[in-house]
């Protein structure tokens, strides 16, 4: 196993993770199988009861683990199923060491920081490295490992001397550090490109060859990453380092970044295989259609914590990736929920038109998920307008929720009918806390992980989207859930129910027949989406949007289907009997199902 360590260093938030799912891309590019570890040097166990405005999302695993979003990173960028051991934090480690003290494990020894705390590091990432995440039996060849926060930190220290040690465990040409630093600009100057005197000067401080040294300046968007590094040759100074092109270079890789951006070193590395060229092709045709876009489709986003982009960091990911397959270019409005309530209407009556005015403007609405009750009420008006209006709407978990809430006050005159988790005393329940969940206890106490939804109405639109499959695997993350009392009046009044679990009382997916586009869906379809295979439903959203659902409900997600956009309303396809993703006409999008159903 070779092992690729990612540090930062000066400021956090440089792009530690994207260089880590980048160096992932190339490297799985030259023929070798990739998994990747993030380390969280934070206390909590694990990202479950962090507030989005904290930390960004939670990502959600196959296996229920919340993580952080770097993981939803590397997933998206090596089309990977990680554990939730691939995410380590210093809640976990101190855990497991005091719960091995506590069986007598030490023997009555004085647990220590070292040796315990820095074995039990070692330990766990030489344990998670050799499970296999491609679907592949067999553990992979590269374990890529990011290190969280800054180089400095005193919560990062013992992860460095494990880490340190760790590169002794494993040998030379096993272990390869990357720095990311920031370089600075100056506005006036422009952006920071490194000229070769300006490298010559940080090879001679760092004690690294020049040629070691790569720039990641800023770019459209993150998937030219993996480009500029093929393009500066960092894959082949990586490859040295690990013994993967038939030698053994010893030596220390920087990459540096411009701007608010990226960079990386390298430290001593050993492989027995040797890795051919990078094969981007397709990353590269992606990358270059996603920069040429240029007919938008608007898609209001209504939310809680619209105030920072990560906290819907997938679900813009989803968008994106729907957006390229669709050949539109995405524009996000952001709105506020609480602005869209008669409340804002009297404090800040511009504010509140802003609001109506972006809502208005949009192609498709989408309710992402959520807890608690500020700005439901606003999110209520919007799946309303929505509604009312024949707007292509998608409503996930709470978005869903909120969709039903407002079909029973609207349509079925439940005027104080609600969710228990906003007024438990409500006289018509619509949506009802979970029988297993836990009222007393936060961290991974809710239906989480991957499950499993079955299609009861063939025909419905979602159906559709995925292939005409008889059921679909997706991940979950809630407390709540509709009221399986009151389907059969909120049927009978139009709405339906079409996806539902094993038992058939869970409602999965709601859909509205008379409505152009009005799916909500109780699991998060954001968090399997990837750059080559787009979630069906926002797929469908982002067609609805651009007036082309019909095409893609027929062309779109269908088994075994590429799909290159489309052109003038005309869906431009080709298909492949074997699947495989093929460049053909410009063709790149691979969209698939597995026989009877689909996994996400």
């Amino acid at each position: 196993m070779k092992y690729v360590l990612v540090t930062g260093g000066v400021v956090s938030g440089l792009g530690k993770g994207v260089t880590a799912s980048s160096i992932g891309v190339i490297l799985k590019a030259c023929g070798l199988r990739v998994t990747s570890i993030k380390i969280d040097p934070y206390l909590n166990t694990d990202a479950g009861t962090m507030s989005p405005f904290e930390h960004g999302e939670v990502f959600v695993l196959d296996d229920g683990g919340e993580v952080d979003l770097d993981l939803g990173n590397y997933e998206r960028f090596l089309d990977i199923k990680l554990t939730r051991d691939n995410n380590i934090t210093t809640g976990k480690i101190y855990q497991s060491v005091i719960d091995k003290e506590r069986r007598g494990d030490y023997l009555g020894k004085t647990v220590q920081v070292v040796p315990h705390i820095t074995d039990a590091i070692q330990d766990w990432i030489e344990r998670v490295a050799m499970i296999p995440v491609d679907g592949k039996e067999g553990p992979a060849d590269v374990c890529v490992i990011e290190l969280g926060g800054t180089i400095g930190d005193i919560e990062s220290m013992p992860f460095i001397e494990a880490l340190g040690q760790f590169s002794y465990r494993v040998g030379p040409g096993n272990f390869c550090l990357i720095h990311v630093s920031l370089v600075p600009v100056l506005n006036v100057v422009g952006e920071q490109v490194l000229e070769e005197n300006v490298k010559a000067k940080l090879a001679q401080f760092c004690h690294i060859p020049a040629e070691n040294i790569v720039t990641l300046h800023d770019v459209p968007n993150i998937w030219h990453i993996p480009l500029l590094l093929r393009d500066q040759k960092a894959h082949e100074a990586i490859l040295k380092e690990l013994n993967l092109l038939g030698h053994l270079l010893c030596g220390y890789v920087d990459i540096a970044t411009s701007g608010p951006t990226i960079s990386a070193s390298i430290f001593n590395l050993s492989i027995c295989s040797v890795a051919r060229k990078p094969a981007l092709e397709l990353w590269t045709a992606r990358t270059k259609v996603c920069d040429m876009l240029h007919d938008p489709v608007r898609i209001a986003m209504v939310g809680k914590y619209t105030g920072l982009s990560d906290s819907y960091l997938s679900v813009l990911k989803a968008l994106l990736h729907a957006s390229v397959a669709c050949h539109r270019k995405l524009i996000v409005e952001w709105v506020a929920a609480g602005d869209l309530e008669d409340a804002t209407a009297i404090e800040a009556p511009d504010v509140y038109k802003a609001a109506w005015d972006l809502l208005k403007g949009a192609d498709g609405v989408l309710v992402p998920g959520g807890f608690g009750d500020r700005g439901v009420q606003g999110k209520i008006l919007a799946a309303k307008y929505a509604r009312e209006n024949k707007v292509p709407f998608l409503g996930i978990c709470l978005g869903m929720q909120i969709a039903v809430i407002e079909f029973a006050r609207s349509v079925l005159g439940m005027c104080d009918t609600n969710s228990t988790e906003f007024d438990p005393e409500t006289s018509h329940p619509c949506v009802v806390f979970m029988p297993e969940g836990s009222k007393t206890h936060m961290g991974a106490t809710m239906r989480l992980g991957s499950r499993r939804t079955y299609f009861k109405v063939p025909d419905c639109k979602s159906a559709k989207l995925y292939g005409n499959a008889s059921f679909v695997d997706e991940r979950h993350r809630h407390r709540y859930e509709v009221n399986p009392d009151m389907v059969s009046q909120l049927e009978n009044a139009g709405l339906s129910f079409v996806g539902r679990d094993e038992t058939g009382r869970r409602m999965e997916i709601v859909e509205l027949p008379s409505h152009p586009y009005f799916i909500g869906v109780q699991f998060h379809p954001e968090f399997k989406s990837r750059p080559g295979k787009p979630s069906a439903v926002f797929l469908g959203l982002i067609g609805a949007a651009c007036g082309h659902l019909e095409a893609v409900l027929k062309y779109g997600h269908a088994s075994k289907l590429l799909t290159k956009g489309l052109s003038n309303g005309k869906p431009m396809v080709k298909i492949h009997q074997n699947g495989n993703l093929k460049p053909s006409n410009g063709s790149l999008n691979g969209v698939y199902s597995n026989g009877n159903g689909v996994h996400y």
